[in-house]
């Protein structure tokens, strides 16, 4: 099965998702849409184990504006308590990673609160780096959603390899959620 975007019929390009899985975990597409609080195109995911037993979720936003880049990331994920220690939310990230290079989306930009140390340790396990802890101006959303610092990741995606060629992830973390 080609694993590339196909431009359906209606116009919209949907995606065939063979590739978006390990030996253990895959991702599932439930929906192409505007985020509901960022307002920009977003693809969102359910995490499932092998088995098909869901494990949380991660969506992709494909923008990149201030506010994407600065306050909510390109990336935000959510591990059901259950689940949480089994490293899903990095090695789901490390899944979506050639698809958002091809989307042209690097580098990936991931926040998270500077207390939530579960996504931190994802972000880190997946390979991003800390750029700074930035103070959310009060006017911003993310802030009066309860977020007044957000920490900064940034995941340089140029030597990832497209999904074309690589659709085999081996790694990652654990977390509890990213906004």
């Amino acid at each position: 099965m080609d694993d590339r975007l196909a431009s359906p019929q209606d116009g919209r390009r949907q995606l065939v998702l063979n590739s978006f899985e390990d030996s253990e975990l895959r991702l599932e597409l439930t929906e192409l849409a505007a985020h509901r609080v960022h307002k920009v195109p977003t693809y969102h995911f359910r995490i499932l184990k092998a088995s098909g037993e869901e494990v949380g979720s991660i969506n992709l936003r494909v923008s990149s504006s201030a506010h994407i880049e600065l306050y909510a990331g390109h990336v935000g994920f959510a591990v059901h308590p259950a689940y949480r220690g089994h490293r899903y939310a990095s090695r789901a990230l490390l899944l979506l990673m050639p698809f958002a290079r091809e989307l042209r989306l690097d580098p990936l930009w991931v926040t998270c609160d500077p207390d939530n140390f579960p996504s931190r340790r994802s972000c880190e396990r997946a390979g991003a780096k800390l750029v700074e802890i930035v103070d959310v101006p009060e006017d911003c959303i993310v802030r009066q959603s309860g977020h007044p610092r957000k920490c900064r990741y940034r995941l340089d995606l140029a030597g990832v390899a497209s999904r074309r060629d690589d659709s085999r992830v081996n790694s990652g973390a654990s977390s509890n959620s990213a906004h």
